[in-house]
């Protein structure tokens, strides 16, 4: 009896017929391994790999601080077995020279965050996704997109009730008198009336309220794709590419341009300008990844012998006039120190914008290099971090204010004289539409003009299929927070179909996970922006980008990169960016 069922169900299964398919096939091949092969001829019969256990964990980012792993394990041919883990980045919206109760507040904040994120991971989310495939990547997105939005209302509900129980406990305020009108005195002189100009700008847009625990959907979308190109057996970017070309395969894949952070001009040094927060150089496109590194590395110390000879590294600073360190009898100070911001790049501050191009314009020189043909510059302006509220005026350097419409002045200025700067990062607020179009009508042509901080959360970006932002080339994203691979797809389809380019950018606090690179190259970002070429997180990056860029060599798939502007004012075809920019013309 029990061997008529033995033989019964293995018959259910096609056990003997399989059986013999594979000895014939694999006798021919008399492979060295045979049970290997065996092995590998049996695994396409195999279920696919379930979900069966996430694990959260506080883990610390690169500067330090407390951010999310999330891991991924799977049932595969009946063993639970580890699959892959992912670390998210961690963003602050803190400008740099925030009050210090301000930064431990937001400090304090991201670690409940996190450990609400690692609650999340541990019960909720590893309840609701045990048994999902891994690569059901569509069917887990849905799922945490609806845990999120429940999520959110049960804050809703809690801020409610909590305004309500201090509305009943706080008394009405007493009314205030009516302030009196000053009389004029008989014979007297009249009371000048002081006319209070009305602030002519938009205010700012009130920050977006980040959900403690936001990281936890963020992190375990990344994980399940990872988990599933894993499973699949493709690199992670051929796996986000099927998804967002629905399963085919492209033919080419072309390597976004990396913008490399040269210099991070912080806002907080005693040097007068404020308009620069980084430099960042962008190679040409007719080089190779590993080409265009060289050449940074190269500008780069370079850049770092000059600004060590001219004392403008941060330190301590010898004085400027030679002769009076020596008639006081002194020692001059000793040549400042090296110093390498979080962002992976050397730290300097300067006085004026033409002395700091002045300055890479030499660098480049000095290596053999021409600005504008063998290497281009990109700017981040930063330029909320500028506005002067009471003055309704940007700050561009101490003491010298410009409103939004003399800022477009100035830039339009800038690309004529510095042909050689193809982007500008936030060089206005988000709110300030107006300018945002007038800035596009006049540069569009000849610089990329990017929003940054100056776009909005991916979650407030899609509106009705279009992108909720004033008038730019791109948008910089970010993959931070609650936001999930399938947005990302949803939004650069949307950006790729508007004539926008999609640059995706490193947070400010980077962990060593590479999936970033993948994602940009999988979703044909035009340019990655990861920082500078120090600091281990921000290195591992790069070593991935130029382990793509081998891949795709080698099996010859790789197409080169374009640099096209678009021609906002004339709504043209795009411009392609020529091999040598002209030169600027002289007063």
């Amino acid at each position: 009896r029990l061997r008529r069922e033995a033989a019964e169900y293995y018959q259910g299964q096609r056990v003997p017929e399989r059986m013999e398919e594979a000895l014939n096939t694999l006798f021919p091949l008399r492979p060295g391994d045979l049970y290997g092969e065996l092995a590998n001829y049996f695994s396409k019969f195999s279920k696919a790999p379930v979900i069966c256990k996430l694990v959260g964990r506080k883990v610390l980012d690169g500067v330090g601080q407390p951010t999310l792993e999330v891991e991924i394990y799977c049932t595969v041919k009946n063993y639970e077995k580890r699959i892959c883990s992912t670390i998210m980045a961690s963003h602050s919206q803190i400008p740099e020279n925030a009050l210090p109760e301000t930064i431990e507040a937001d400090e304090k904040e991201r670690k409940d965050s996190v450990h609400i994120a690692v609650e999340w991971v541990n019960e909720s989310l590893n309840t609701m996704l045990r048994d999902l495939e891994s690569t059901d990547q569509c069917q887990a997105d849905k799922m945490l997109g609806e845990y999120f939005a429940n999520k959110v209302e049960e804050r809703k509900e809690i801020q409610k009730r909590e305004e309500e129980e201090a509305a009943k406990v706080t008394p009405a305020p007493a009314s205030c008198p009516p302030t009196p009108i000053p009389k004029q005195k008989k014979g007297g002189k009249p009371v000048k009336k002081v006319l209070v100009e009305e602030n002519p700008i938009p205010p700012a847009e009130p920050a977006e309220p980040v959900l403690c625990g936001s990281l936890a959907i963020g992190g375990t979308s990344l994980a399940i794709a990872k988990a599933g190109a894993t499973i699949s057996r493709v690199p992670l970017y051929s796996y986000i590419a099927l998804l967002k070309h629905n399963q085919e395969s492209p033919k080419e894949m072309a390597l976004p341009l990396p913008m490399v952070t040269l210099l991070n001009c912080e806002k907080n040094l005693p040097t007068k300008l404020k308009l620069v927060k980084e430099v960042m150089l962008i190679p040409p496109a007719n080089l190779s990844l590993k080409q265009g590194i060289e050449r940074i590395q190269d500008i780069q110390k370079e850049m770092t012998r000059l600004l060590e000879s001219s004392g403008k590294m941060p330190g301590p600073q010898a004085d400027s006039k030679k002769g009076k360190a020596q008639s006081s009898g002194k020692k001059a100070a000793p040549p400042p120190l090296k110093r390498i911001s979080h962002l992976g790049c050397l730290t300097a501050g300067y006085d004026n914008l033409e002395q700091l191009l002045l300055l890479m314009q030499t660098a480049c020189k000095n290596v053999g290099l021409e600005l504008g043909a063998d290497m281009y510059l990109a700017i981040n302006c930063a330029a909320h971090e500028l506005m002067d509220y009471d003055k309704g005026k940007y700050e561009i350097l101490t003491g010298t204010f410009k409103s939004p419409g003399e800022m477009v002045a100035m830039y339009v200025e800038m690309i004529h004289n510095f042909p050689f700067i193809i982007a500008l990062i936030d060089p206005l607020r988000k709110e300030d539409r107006e300018q945002w179009s007038s800035i596009c009508c006049a540069l569009g042509s000849k610089c990329y003009l990017i929003a940054e901080d100056a776009a909005t959360r991916i979650s407030k970006l899609k509106t009705d299929q279009n992108i909720n932002i004033a008038m730019c080339s791109g948008v910089v994203l970010k993959y931070i927070n609650q936001t999930k691979v399938s947005d990302l797809i949803e939004l650069t389809g949307i950006l790729d179909g508007q004539r926008h380019i999609t640059i995706l950018g490193s947070p400010d606090a980077e962990s060593l996970d590479e999936s970033l690179v993948d994602l940009a190259v999988g979703l044909g970002a035009r340019f990655l922006k990861l920082g500078g070429l120090s600091r281990g997180e921000r290195v591992a990056k790069y070593n991935r980008l130029l382990a793509i860029e081998e891949e795709l060599a080698a099996n010859g798939t790789l197409r080169e990169a374009k640099l096209e502007f678009i021609d906002f004012a004339g709504e043209s075809q795009p411009e392609q960016l020529p091999d040598v920019l002209p030169a600027p013309e002289q007063d």
